[in-house]
């Protein structure tokens, strides 16, 4: 990512840029950046974009060949085409002959970094992968916005805000609009503030509801149950991210008692630190026979759902109530 922002400080741009990653605020960021310098606005001469499966390799090599029209540059704007998990031999084989006037931009989610084309962009041109963003960075880059707009935030309230919001940049910025606009007269954001205004992301009321669970808080923890229902949430998936959130207490539980920090249980369960410190504690709650129970419960409570020997509203209700009794 620094060697990106390097290009775009300097105008010393590449013929290929492959941005990458579930990270898909900073992949747009970056992407609207290079756009921004490398075509004007209005420039629709030289200005190409082309979006998902089915395109046609040998359209973009024709436009790649062409001069640009009273213009430094061609800009291809490729998004999310699957050539780099599929193959796509034809512009493997162009890229080392593609001219300095024209720049092909790619965006994806998913690579297969084997993939011809993906060693092609990586030789002539510049990849960037943009992963999901640790804690410590998260917080830094809100607390920068919040600076600018001359507000302040305990670390409490703002550990509170990443719970509720989860780690995705893109509906953390939304959230942090809205916060904004609800705390325009006042330079301090209270814990209420985030609980009044900020919407928790099914992940983290299914989190809530298994805190609830642990706590003995049975109503409370319908009361989570019901919301997700009202929300048109599917109990089927809402059975799934209860069975994955009592597995990765399972796993978390396992790493902790070998010793590991929250850095390396992060690391190993594939999860964002500050989640990893969530689960942690939350593990505490729980024995490890507890949890084994727990996960085939939700195995047995599928079963019974697809057997039709129970209705799936009812499968998930009977757990809540099981665990929170």
């Amino acid at each position: 990512m620094k060697m990106l922002a390097e290009d775009i400080k300097n105008g010393s741009f590449k013929t290929s840029y492959l941005l990458y990653g579930e990270e898909a605020y900073l992949r747009n960021q970056y992407k609207n950046r290079l756009k921004s310098v490398l075509t004007a606005p209005d420039d629709t001469m030289n200005f190409s974009r082309f979006e998902g499966k089915g395109i046609d390799p040998s359209e973009i090599i024709s436009l790649a060949d062409t001069l640009p029209f009273f213009a430094e540059r061609r800009l291809i704007l490729i998004e999310d085409s699957g050539f780099f998990k599929n193959k796509c031999d034809e512009l493997a084989d162009y890229l080392p002959h593609l001219p300095e006037t024209t720049c092909l931009l790619f965006t994806e989610t998913e690579v297969d970094k084997r993939n011809r084309l993906y060693k092609a962009v990586q030789k002539y041109g510049r990849v960037t992968e943009f992963q999901l963003q640790d804690e410590h960075t998260l917080m830094r880059w809100i607390l920068g916005i919040l600076k600018k707009e001359n507000k302040k935030i305990t670390e409490d309230t703002l550990r509170r805000f990443l719970e509720r919001t989860g780690s995705d940049m893109e509906n953390i910025h939304t959230e942090l609009q809205k916060l904004l606009s609800y705390t325009t007269d006042r330079d301090v954001i209270t814990t209420e503030d985030v609980d009044t205004i900020c919407t928790m992301q099914i992940t983290g009321q299914i989190f809530e509801m298994i805190r609830a669970i642990a706590e003995k808080k049975q109503r409370l923890a319908l009361d989570l149950y019901y919301d997700l229902l009202s929300l048109k949430e599917p109990p089927m998936r809402i059975l799934f991210l209860i069975a994955r959130q009592f597995n990765q207490l399972l796993l978390v539980k396992s790493l902790a008692s070998r010793g590991m920090d929250r850095a390396s249980i992060a690391s190993k369960a594939q999860v964002a630190p500050f989640v990893a410190g969530r689960l942690m504690s939350q593990a505490k709650s729980f024995t490890t026979a507890q949890l084994l129970t727990a996960v085939q419960d939700c195995v047995d409570a599928e079963e019974a759902v697809k057997t039709g020997r129970m209705t799936d509203v009812m499968s998930v209700e009977l757990l809540i109530i099981k665990y929170s009794a």
